[in-house]
């Protein structure tokens, strides 16, 4: 049984939400392929993700130098823990799918937050002598992603800084298997949108099977 973190960035709904709907379709048909796996849905616009600001560095800080964390402050004990909380979460789980949207290039601050919760070294990677190293070579990975405008191709494609972010940080966790699901165009052909969803919906439940596979399937394809 694996245990796949359905991680979600956007503060609408999924009836109004491109990425969510997508995202909907894609979790429902995994539940039908693998019934078994547990899925844990963290919703980051309603969830405790601490920005890393004076309190953690000044919490991490005194940890480092030997202080027990009763001594540090009640809001550095407060976030340095939910950290702690936060990475230790993503490295127990197996398989993770991210659904954003595309804002301004990327996608909501709330994600930037939660990836600088998890990029913590010893857990999700580590250094070497030849360099940084990632920990997660047993994991796979999928990002649904909805953009209004077309970013596959063409000159708006070096634009798409979303999706290829997420690439990047999970090569540098070492994960393997990372895929896209793209929902985009629908903004700028108004009149297509409704064709534009239901062909990203059926990609995603096709992916979703796919994905339903062991672990070790997935990785070694």
């Amino acid at each position: 049984m694996a245990k796949v973190l359905y991680i979600t960035a956007h503060p609408l709904s999924e009836t109004e939400s491109y990425s969510l709907a997508v995202g909907r379709a894609f979790i429902d048909s995994y539940r039908q392929a693998a019934p078994d796996d547990e899925i844990v849905h963290l919703d980051l616009y309603k969830m405790d993700v601490p920005q890393i600001d004076v309190d953690v560095f000044s919490g991490w800080g005194k940890l480092k130098s030997g202080t027990e964390m009763a001594g540090l402050s009640a809001e550095e004990q407060r976030k340095v823990k939910r950290l702690t909380e936060l990475v230790d979460q993503f490295v127990a789980a197996d398989k993770y799918v991210f659904v954003t949207p595309l804002w301004n290039f990327s996608f909501p601050p709330v994600m930037k937050a939660y990836v600088d919760a998890i990029c913590v070294a010893g857990k999700t990677f580590k250094y070497t002598e030849k360099g940084p190293v990632g920990l997660l070579a047993d994991k796979a990975a999928v990002h649904i992603q909805a953009r209004g405008g077309v970013y596959s191709e063409g000159p708006a494609a070096q634009m798409e800084m979303g999706h290829r972010y997420l690439a990047t940080i999970m090569q540098f966790f070492g994960v393997p298997s990372f895929e896209g699901v793209f929902v985009e165009g629908h903004n700028a052909d108004p009149a297509r949108a409704d064709l534009i969803k239901a062909n990203a919906i059926h990609q995603a439940r096709e992916v979703a099977r796919r994905f339903a596979a062991p672990v070790r399937t997935l990785v070694h394809a």
